[in-house]
């Protein structure tokens, strides 16, 4: 049944990242459904903190389907893709830091994780990725990338092979996704 659960969210993986790289803003729906899944497939598996970063994924899917659909104020039909401001990404890698500090922390002295600091590592960053994405800004992929390269070599650490092919690709896809949304943001101005 995990490893059925697994190709699932793998499958509803493989929609989300098509749908991420078209910015389409149906990729928030399937950000809804991978991440129920992968609550249940990376419990069973120990990765506390991607348990629980998924409880924020499913939260941040609906803000980003209404961010996205809002636009930058109530005069703007939707949100376009930007560039991240100077200060807004210095707030980012702070932002970055105190949560893999707090994660890695919590993961040390209230689970029985044998991977604290980097499940932390891995999760910090994607929580910074998410809201990127949920503003549009094309700066996320370059933090994706990251994760996913990172979170492939903590999936094959932990047996979740069809997990870590998902990254394999999901890092592939990033490079041609910023690629992508350049081109995106581009054609809206």
């Amino acid at each position: 049944m995990e490893q059925l659960l697994e190709i699932l969210g793998t499958i509803v993986g493989l929609i989300y990242l098509w749908l991420e790289y078209k910015a389409s803003i149906y990729l928030w729906v399937a950000s809804v459904i991978m991440p129920a899944i992968y609550l249940v497939v990376f419990y069973d598996a120990g990765l506390y903190a991607d348990t629980a970063i998924n409880i924020y994924y499913l939260i941040i899917a609906i803000y980003g389907f209404w961010a996205w659909r809002r636009g930058k104020d109530s005069s703007a039909p939707v949100l376009k893709i930007s560039h991240i401001s100077a200060r807004q990404g210095v707030t980012m890698v702070a932002l970055y830091a105190v949560l893999q500090i707090v994660i890695s922390l919590a993961l040390i002295h209230l689970t029985d994780s044998d991977v604290a600091w980097f499940n932390g590592l891995t999760s910090a960053l994607s929580i910074v990725g998410m809201w990127m994405l949920a503003r549009k800004y094309i700066e996320q992929w370059i933090v994706w990338g990251v994760v996913d390269i990172l979170s492939a070599g903590l999936y094959l650490h932990k047996g979740l092979y069809f997990t870590a092919v998902l990254y394999i690709l999901y890092a592939v896809i990033a490079l041609f996704g910023y690629r992508k949304w350049q081109k995106l943001m581009k054609d809206e101005q």
